[in-house]
């Protein structure tokens, strides 16, 4: 089942048993799929999707999968590293990536998201799992030079543009069976699994549960694999996550308005 976030009221709909989509009447977050009311049927025009979600906070983990932190001379870490990303980061499907004047080298970094039902704090992997929604693509675009020059991921991670969502959360997923693949201009650049993850999804919320309360809407960001690179003016960015769909974004230089 694939939830959508339609735009411009920004009101949700969801695939029903046969695939059609319909809009949702109930609350995602208070109620539980196999509850849920739908409506009518929405039409085969476009739909202008936004993002899946308005999260309150971007919890992101860093180095989960062992190739990429080789690939960035970083050493392999002894527990999950976690950074807050800008929730003004946001961006739906097909909306541009806007690379920044302050950097010389933005970076894709493709990735499976997790975005909360409700509360957790100081939960075991058993609660986590009962807190998820859905699963949706992400790319964790990150300026890497003023990373690698900053003490803190902040600024790298935050710039307008550079947490693109979407197209659909999907709910209710098998948290053993995840692939995440990256594609620039359709050549495909990334591809990883979560059974290559140091930490597995229930084992990151669960961790991160201990250092901050996570609310409903909240996404946790869960490692890129290998295989990050450059991004620059035209490029067509995809990222795509088992059973979700692909996340579709352009990449544009910034312009002054």
């Amino acid at each position: 089942m694939l939830l959508y976030r339609i735009g411009p009221e920004g009101f949700y709909a969801s695939t029903d048993e046969e695939g059609a989509l319909r809009v949702l009447h109930s609350d995602p977050f208070e109620s539980r799929p196999g509850g849920w009311e739908l409506g009518r049927e929405l039409g085969d025009g476009p739909l202008g999707l936004l993002a899946p979600v308005v999260p309150g906070k971007i919890v992101g983990v860093g180095r989960n999968y062992r190739a990429h932190a080789e690939e960035l001379g970083n050493p392999v870490p002894e527990e999950p590293v976690l950074f807050l990303k800008s929730p003004s980061s946001v961006v739906g499907p097909k909306s541009p990536v806007v690379l920044p004047p302050e950097s010389e080298r933005v970076e894709f970094e493709g990735e499976i998201a997790v975005v909360l039902r409700h509360r957790l704090q100081r939960a075991e992997p058993a609660e986590a799992r009962h807190a998820i929604l859905g699963l949706t693509c992400a790319c964790d675009v990150t300026a890497r030079d003023l990373q690698r020059r900053d003490p803190t991921f902040a600024r790298a991670k935050s710039f307008d543009t550079f947490c693109p969502l979407g197209p659909a959360i999907q709910v209710e997923p098998d948290l053993d069976e995840v692939e995440v693949v990256t594609r620039i201009n359709g050549e495909e650049r990334q591809r990883g699994h979560c059974r290559e993850m140091l930490w597995g999804i229930l084992d990151l919320l669960s961790y991160a549960s201990r250092m901050m309360t996570l609310e409903a809407g909240d996404v946790v960001l869960t490692g890129t694999p290998a295989g990050v690179g450059p991004l620059v003016d035209g490029d067509a960015l995809e990222v795509e996550v088992s059973d979700v769909g692909v996340l579709e974004c352009g990449v544009e230089g910034w312009r002054r308005s």
